[in-house]
């Protein structure tokens, strides 16, 4: 009878450390999957609080880090320190690939940004007087959208009509003289001597640029515009982790939509509707062309 006792009471004490043990190993592992690093650039916005806490009700933790440098932002998560970031457009991201031999990839699109001609001294294009000094990013994802910018607004024609790799080199006649410089010296030199300059939406936010400056925008409609969606990235190896499309809608919830719209005083077009397919689509035509 005692031994019955005695291998009753073994059996019971031996399930409980089995359940408990296997309740904490779940517990670990449940919250090990829900927590979620993220990189961007723009980490103390107010839209991140707002993802988070949508996010909160999704089951993940989102922590957000920030970083000052695109690149480190890429490679970051090309070595596993963050998850998945969000900071760049489909072109920038091909450049990265192509030149740092990178298999990251999109899992959904946030919106495409203006990259527009801004002035402080004329109020349209027109009005730019022969020879104008014009400023645009130096950078190879944003050079080429700027001098097709300047094409559209009829103020230079380039070599065969231009492509998103065009350089300054290409331009067959120009009514105005183009001038690179570093993405972040574009409003300084819109401040400066310079009659006009190419700004991105962000650097035109920080430096205080608002729409009564702008003397041409790009139309955000246009399918050309598709290799500038910004999009969320991950390594191809994790694409297929059902939390990105959480994230992904989480972002596109009324909320975390005001309030991107807010920070960026209405200039973008949402892109919900692209697919992660779509988006690699264009991604491997992108990379493609850099290739070549």
């Amino acid at each position: 009878m005692k031994n019955r006792l005695l291998v009753a009471a073994v059996g019971i004490i031996t399930a409980l450390s089995l359940s408990a043990c296997g309740g904490a190993a779940a517990g670990s592992g449940s919250t090990a999957a829900s927590k979620v690093v993220i990189g961007v650039d723009d980490g103390a916005e107010p839209h991140w609080s707002i993802l988070k806490s949508k996010l909160k009700d999704e089951g993940i933790d989102l922590e957000v880090r920030n970083f000052t440098d695109g690149a480190q932002i890429n490679t970051a998560t090309q070595q596993d320190q963050v998850e998945i970031n969000l900071f760049q457009h489909l072109k920038y991201l091909a450049q990265f690939n192509v030149n740092s031999k990178g298999t990251l990839v999109p899992v959904g699109a946030t919106a495409v940004y203006p990259l527009a001609l801004y002035s402080e001294k004329y109020k349209t294009v027109a009005e730019l007087p022969e020879n104008a000094s014009v400023a645009i990013p130096n950078n190879p994802t944003n050079q080429a959208r700027a001098l097709l910018n300047l094409q559209t607004a009829g103020l230079l024609k380039l070599k065969d009509g231009g492509n998103s790799l065009s350089t300054p080199a290409e331009i067959i006649s120009s009514k105005v003289k183009v001038t690179p410089v570093d993405s972040a010296q574009t409003v300084n030199a819109l401040k400066g001597s310079t009659d006009a300059a190419v700004v991105n939406n962000s650097q035109a936010q920080k430096g205080g640029l608002g729409d009564e400056k702008i003397i041409f925008k790009e139309d955000l409609n246009s399918d050309s515009l598709a290799p500038y969606i910004n999009i969320f990235v991950v390594k191809a190896e994790k694409k297929d982790d059902p939390r990105w499309q959480k994230i992904v809608d989480a972002y596109h919830s009324p909320e975390v939509e005001a309030a991107v719209t807010k920070l960026n005083d209405g200039n973008l077009l949402f892109k919900a509707g692209w697919t992660a397919q779509q988006l690699q689509a264009v991604l491997t035509t992108e990379q493609e062309h850099i290739k070549k």
